[in-house]
């Protein structure tokens, strides 16, 4: 965990990544940032008052001196929308940074890449450094960065599901991919308790992005520090390097030690 997240000359302290959606209300929300420790908070432009000062914001309560804002453009379902809506981010001081959704279906929230590529590659040239969140696609991932994504963000699970890290093997093959490339992996969708988290980080990805499972839960402050420690305890065994997977038995201490 002494190895700082680096994109785009940005630095990130924290490999857990938190988003603002779905919890009672904006003191929840706070409280459940702070255990988390992450530095790292999402918030959709589309679906929260972020402008209007005159009204409770929920920037009220995340300090921008503490946190980066990671706008995001989720419930977008064109490319015009979601260009929209990351131009509005911009145009209110908010961030370059934008995690960027296109949504193609209603019912799984998956992406539609398409116009998530075409997406990517507008606002790339115009300067924003793109986080697109994508399917577990290793063909998509490739060519996003084609398109100029700083980073990809692979679903583990449809998007609130629960579900955990569905294909590790299509994250693995990310990974890959991505490290030839110098490009960071972040686990975006799906994970539903701690141990999702922890096999996310073992896997090799660079972070963690969680909002229902955290929210959802029935105390999201303890989910909150459950997932803090997740994310660590996963990024140390992957820095550790596991053992090898053997069909039969080798004993701890072998015969020929005790001689």
């Amino acid at each position: 965990m002494e190895d700082r997240l680096v994109i785009k000359g940005i630095e990130f302290k924290s490999r857990l990544w938190v988003g603002t959606g779905k919890y009672k209300n904006f003191e929840e929300t706070k409280k459940a940032i702070e255990a988390s420790g992450s530095d790292v908070v999402t918030v959709a432009v589309r679906r929260v008052n972020i402008f209007d000062r005159k009204s409770e914001n929920l920037l009220d309560y995340i300090d921008p001196k503490k946190y980066k804002i990671l706008p995001n453009t989720a419930g977008c379902y064109t490319v015009e929308d979601a260009i929209r809506y990351s131009r509005l981010a911009r145009e209110g001081g908010i961030s370059d940074l934008i995690k960027l959704e296109v949504i193609g279906d209603g019912k799984t929230l998956f992406p539609d890449v398409c116009g998530l590529l075409k997406a990517t590659e507008i606002l790339a040239k115009e300067g924003f450094i793109v986080l697109p969140y994508s399917n577990d696609d290793p063909v998509i991932a490739k060519r996003l960065v084609d398109a100029g994504a700083a980073a990809v963000m692979p679903l583990g699970a449809p998007i609130g599901s629960g579900l955990g890290i569905r294909n590790p093997y299509n994250i693995k093959i990310i990974l890959e991919q991505m490290k030839e490339l110098n490009i960071p992996v972040v686990v975006d969708a799906g994970v539903g308790t701690a141990s999702d988290a922890t096999v996310a980080m073992e896997l090799g990805c660079d972070a963690v992005l969680i909002n229902t499972a955290i929210a959802g839960a029935r105390d999201p402050i303890a989910m909150a520090t459950a997932m803090k420690h997740a994310v660590i305890a996963g990024c140390l065994a992957y820095n550790a390097g596991r053992i090898q997977k053997k069909l039969y038995a080798t004993a701890s201490s072998p015969i020929e030690e005790m001689l």
